[in-house]
Protein backbone atom coordinates (compact mmCIF):
# COMPACT_ATOMS: atom_id res chain seq x y z
CA UNK A 1 0.00 0.00 0.00
CA UNK A 2 1.18 3.49 -0.82
CA UNK A 3 0.42 6.22 1.67
CA UNK A 4 1.94 9.36 3.06
CA UNK A 5 3.04 7.59 6.23
CA UNK A 6 2.50 4.61 8.46
CA UNK A 7 0.53 5.55 11.58
CA UNK A 8 -1.58 3.58 14.03
CA UNK A 9 -5.28 4.45 13.91
CA UNK A 10 -6.95 6.25 16.79
CA UNK A 11 -9.27 4.55 19.28
CA UNK A 12 -11.84 3.01 18.95
CA UNK A 13 -10.86 2.05 15.40
CA UNK A 14 -7.48 0.83 16.65
CA UNK A 15 -9.15 -1.62 19.05
CA UNK A 16 -11.44 -2.91 16.31
CA UNK A 17 -8.54 -3.46 13.91
CA UNK A 18 -6.25 -5.09 16.47
CA UNK A 19 -9.03 -7.41 17.67
CA UNK A 20 -9.74 -8.58 14.12
CA UNK A 21 -6.06 -9.13 13.40
CA UNK A 22 -5.47 -10.95 16.70
CA UNK A 23 -8.33 -13.34 15.93
CA UNK A 24 -6.89 -13.83 12.46
CA UNK A 25 -3.48 -14.68 13.90
CA UNK A 26 -5.05 -17.23 16.26
CA UNK A 27 -6.91 -18.74 13.29
CA UNK A 28 -3.70 -18.98 11.24
CA UNK A 29 -1.81 -20.69 14.06
CA UNK A 30 -4.66 -23.12 14.76
CA UNK A 31 -5.26 -23.98 11.10
CA UNK A 32 -1.56 -24.32 10.30
CA UNK A 33 -1.03 -26.61 13.30
CA UNK A 34 -4.00 -28.75 12.27
CA UNK A 35 -2.75 -28.95 8.68
CA UNK A 36 0.72 -29.95 9.84
CA UNK A 37 -0.78 -32.83 11.81
CA UNK A 38 -2.32 -34.28 8.66
CA UNK A 39 0.04 -33.19 5.90
CA UNK A 40 3.78 -33.65 5.22
CA UNK A 41 4.71 -30.17 6.39
CA UNK A 42 7.86 -29.07 8.17
CA UNK A 43 8.02 -28.36 11.88
CA UNK A 44 8.29 -24.62 11.21
CA UNK A 45 5.17 -24.41 9.05
CA UNK A 46 2.82 -23.01 11.75
CA UNK A 47 5.38 -20.37 12.72
CA UNK A 48 6.02 -19.48 9.07
CA UNK A 49 2.33 -18.98 8.42
CA UNK A 50 1.88 -16.94 11.60
CA UNK A 51 4.89 -14.73 10.82
CA UNK A 52 3.68 -14.05 7.27
CA UNK A 53 0.19 -13.14 8.47
CA UNK A 54 1.58 -10.94 11.25
CA UNK A 55 3.83 -9.10 8.78
CA UNK A 56 0.98 -8.44 6.36
CA UNK A 57 -1.23 -7.19 9.17
CA UNK A 58 1.54 -5.01 10.62
CA UNK A 59 1.95 -3.29 7.27
CA UNK A 60 -1.81 -2.99 6.83
CA UNK A 61 -2.71 -1.48 10.20
CA UNK A 62 -0.62 1.62 9.58
CA UNK A 63 -2.72 2.66 6.59
CA UNK A 64 -6.20 2.31 8.07
CA UNK A 65 -6.21 5.73 9.70
CA UNK A 66 -5.93 7.81 6.53
CA UNK A 67 -8.13 5.73 4.24
CA UNK A 68 -10.89 4.23 6.41
CA UNK A 69 -13.10 7.05 7.77
CA UNK A 70 -15.13 4.90 10.17
CA UNK A 71 -14.92 4.06 13.88
CA UNK A 72 -15.03 0.30 13.23
CA UNK A 73 -12.97 -1.97 10.98
CA UNK A 74 -16.19 -3.36 9.55
CA UNK A 75 -17.43 -6.73 8.30
CA UNK A 76 -15.96 -6.18 4.84
CA UNK A 77 -12.42 -5.77 6.12
CA UNK A 78 -12.94 -8.70 8.46
CA UNK A 79 -13.81 -10.83 5.41
CA UNK A 80 -10.67 -9.62 3.67
CA UNK A 81 -8.68 -10.50 6.79
CA UNK A 82 -10.11 -14.03 6.53
CA UNK A 83 -8.72 -14.22 2.98
CA UNK A 84 -5.40 -12.96 4.34
CA UNK A 85 -5.43 -16.02 6.61
CA UNK A 86 -5.77 -18.21 3.50
CA UNK A 87 -2.99 -16.27 1.78
CA UNK A 88 -0.61 -16.82 4.71
CA UNK A 89 -1.33 -20.56 4.70
CA UNK A 90 -0.68 -20.83 0.96
CA UNK A 91 2.45 -18.66 0.95
CA UNK A 92 3.84 -20.91 3.67
CA UNK A 93 3.46 -23.94 1.37
CA UNK A 94 6.39 -22.55 -0.62
CA UNK A 95 9.50 -24.59 0.05
CA UNK A 96 7.52 -27.54 1.41
CA UNK A 97 7.40 -30.99 -0.21
CA UNK A 98 5.85 -31.11 -3.69
CA UNK A 99 3.48 -33.97 -2.94
CA UNK A 100 -0.10 -34.56 -4.15
CA UNK A 101 -1.56 -33.98 -0.68
CA UNK A 102 -0.20 -30.43 -0.58
CA UNK A 103 -1.31 -29.82 -4.15
CA UNK A 104 -4.82 -30.92 -3.22
CA UNK A 105 -4.79 -28.65 -0.15
CA UNK A 106 -3.71 -25.71 -2.30
CA UNK A 107 -6.54 -26.44 -4.75
CA UNK A 108 -9.03 -26.46 -1.85
CA UNK A 109 -7.75 -23.12 -0.56
CA UNK A 110 -8.01 -21.67 -4.09
CA UNK A 111 -11.60 -22.91 -4.22
CA UNK A 112 -12.45 -21.25 -0.91
CA UNK A 113 -10.79 -18.02 -2.05
CA UNK A 114 -12.88 -18.14 -5.24
CA UNK A 115 -16.03 -18.48 -3.17
CA UNK A 116 -15.07 -15.60 -0.89
CA UNK A 117 -14.05 -13.24 -3.69
CA UNK A 118 -16.51 -10.39 -3.86
CA UNK A 119 -17.98 -11.06 -0.40
CA UNK A 120 -16.00 -8.20 1.15
CA UNK A 121 -17.16 -5.77 -1.52
CA UNK A 122 -20.78 -6.83 -1.03
CA UNK A 123 -20.45 -6.41 2.73
CA UNK A 124 -18.89 -2.96 2.30
CA UNK A 125 -21.79 -1.80 0.16
CA UNK A 126 -24.42 -3.39 2.39
CA UNK A 127 -22.98 -1.86 5.57
CA UNK A 128 -22.26 1.47 3.82
CA UNK A 129 -18.65 1.27 4.95
CA UNK A 130 -16.89 1.21 1.59
CA UNK A 131 -13.50 2.91 1.76
CA UNK A 132 -10.34 3.46 -0.23
CA UNK A 133 -8.51 1.36 2.33
CA UNK A 134 -10.90 -1.56 1.97
CA UNK A 135 -10.60 -1.61 -1.82
CA UNK A 136 -6.80 -1.52 -1.68
CA UNK A 137 -6.63 -4.10 1.12
CA UNK A 138 -8.76 -6.46 -0.97
CA UNK A 139 -6.59 -5.89 -4.05
CA UNK A 140 -3.29 -6.52 -2.28
CA UNK A 141 -4.48 -9.73 -0.61
CA UNK A 142 -5.73 -10.95 -4.00
CA UNK A 143 -2.34 -10.16 -5.53
CA UNK A 144 -0.41 -11.95 -2.78
CA UNK A 145 -2.61 -15.05 -2.95
CA UNK A 146 -2.46 -15.26 -6.74
CA UNK A 147 1.34 -14.91 -6.70
CA UNK A 148 1.60 -17.71 -4.13
CA UNK A 149 -0.74 -19.98 -6.13
CA UNK A 150 1.18 -19.36 -9.35
CA UNK A 151 4.49 -20.11 -7.66
CA UNK A 152 3.15 -23.37 -6.23
CA UNK A 153 1.85 -24.42 -9.66
CA UNK A 154 5.39 -23.96 -10.96
CA UNK A 155 6.96 -25.60 -7.88
CA UNK A 156 4.85 -28.73 -8.47
CA UNK A 157 5.83 -28.90 -12.14
CA UNK A 158 2.28 -28.27 -13.39
CA UNK A 159 3.40 -25.43 -15.69
CA UNK A 160 6.61 -23.75 -16.81
CA UNK A 161 8.19 -20.72 -15.12
CA UNK A 162 6.07 -18.46 -17.35
CA UNK A 163 3.17 -19.13 -14.95
CA UNK A 164 4.85 -16.77 -12.46
CA UNK A 165 3.78 -13.87 -14.68
CA UNK A 166 0.21 -14.44 -13.43
CA UNK A 167 1.35 -13.33 -10.01
CA UNK A 168 3.92 -10.78 -11.13
CA UNK A 169 1.81 -8.72 -13.58
CA UNK A 170 0.18 -6.74 -10.76
CA UNK A 171 3.57 -5.82 -9.26
CA UNK A 172 5.03 -4.96 -12.67
CA UNK A 173 2.06 -2.62 -13.12
CA UNK A 174 2.92 -0.92 -9.81
CA UNK A 175 6.56 -0.52 -10.88
CA UNK A 176 5.30 0.96 -14.16
CA UNK A 177 3.38 3.53 -12.14
CA UNK A 178 6.66 4.69 -10.56
CA UNK A 179 8.07 5.26 -14.04
CA UNK A 180 4.96 6.66 -15.74
CA UNK A 181 2.70 8.58 -13.31
CA UNK A 182 -0.34 8.30 -15.60
CA UNK A 183 -0.49 4.59 -14.72
CA UNK A 184 -1.26 5.59 -11.13
CA UNK A 185 -4.52 7.33 -12.01
CA UNK A 186 -7.68 5.83 -10.45
CA UNK A 187 -9.52 3.36 -12.64
CA UNK A 188 -13.31 3.22 -12.91
CA UNK A 189 -14.95 0.29 -11.16
CA UNK A 190 -15.36 -2.75 -13.36
CA UNK A 191 -17.09 -6.13 -13.12
CA UNK A 192 -14.47 -7.36 -15.57
CA UNK A 193 -11.69 -7.17 -12.97
CA UNK A 194 -13.70 -9.13 -10.42
CA UNK A 195 -14.51 -11.77 -13.05
CA UNK A 196 -10.84 -12.01 -14.09
CA UNK A 197 -9.83 -12.44 -10.44
CA UNK A 198 -12.20 -15.39 -10.13
CA UNK A 199 -10.70 -16.83 -13.31
CA UNK A 200 -7.22 -16.55 -11.76
CA UNK A 201 -8.25 -18.50 -8.68
CA UNK A 202 -10.18 -21.08 -10.68
CA UNK A 203 -7.47 -21.53 -13.32
CA UNK A 204 -4.62 -21.88 -10.83
CA UNK A 205 -6.69 -24.11 -8.54
CA UNK A 206 -7.49 -26.38 -11.48
CA UNK A 207 -3.86 -26.41 -12.60
CA UNK A 208 -2.54 -27.49 -9.20
CA UNK A 209 -5.22 -30.17 -8.60
CA UNK A 210 -3.54 -33.62 -8.54
CA UNK A 211 -6.10 -35.10 -10.95
CA UNK A 212 -5.17 -32.54 -13.62
CA UNK A 213 -1.92 -33.47 -15.33
CA UNK A 214 0.22 -31.93 -18.03
CA UNK A 215 -0.53 -30.56 -20.59
CA UNK A 216 -4.02 -29.77 -19.25
CA UNK A 217 -2.67 -28.10 -16.09
CA UNK A 218 -0.49 -25.87 -18.25
CA UNK A 219 -3.48 -25.07 -20.46
CA UNK A 220 -5.59 -24.01 -17.44
CA UNK A 221 -2.79 -21.71 -16.26
CA UNK A 222 -2.36 -20.31 -19.78
CA UNK A 223 -6.05 -19.42 -19.97
CA UNK A 224 -5.75 -17.61 -16.62
CA UNK A 225 -2.69 -15.71 -17.85
CA UNK A 226 -4.37 -14.74 -21.14
CA UNK A 227 -7.44 -13.44 -19.30
CA UNK A 228 -5.28 -11.44 -16.91
CA UNK A 229 -3.17 -10.00 -19.72
CA UNK A 230 -6.33 -8.91 -21.56
CA UNK A 231 -7.70 -7.20 -18.44
CA UNK A 232 -4.50 -5.28 -17.76
CA UNK A 233 -4.23 -4.30 -21.43
CA UNK A 234 -7.75 -2.82 -21.36
CA UNK A 235 -6.91 -0.82 -18.21
CA UNK A 236 -3.57 0.42 -19.57
CA UNK A 237 -5.19 1.58 -22.82
CA UNK A 238 -7.90 3.41 -20.85
CA UNK A 239 -5.29 5.12 -18.64
CA UNK A 240 -3.19 6.11 -21.65
CA UNK A 241 -6.16 7.59 -23.48
CA UNK A 242 -7.16 9.58 -20.40
CA UNK A 243 -3.64 10.57 -19.38
CA UNK A 244 -4.07 14.19 -20.46
CA UNK A 245 -7.13 14.55 -18.23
Amino acid sequence: MVAQGWRLPDAPLRASVVTTQALGLIAVLAMASTMRAGLPLGAWYPLKASAIFALVMLITVGFVRERHPYARFGAANQATTARAVLAALVVSFLGESSVPALAASTAVVAGVATGLDGVDGWLARRSRMASEFGARFDMEIDALLVLALATIVWQHGKAGPWVLFIGLVRYLFVVGGWLWPWLRRPLPSSRRRQTICVIQYAGLGLAIAPVVTMPFSSLAAAVALAALGYSFWVDIVWLWRNASA
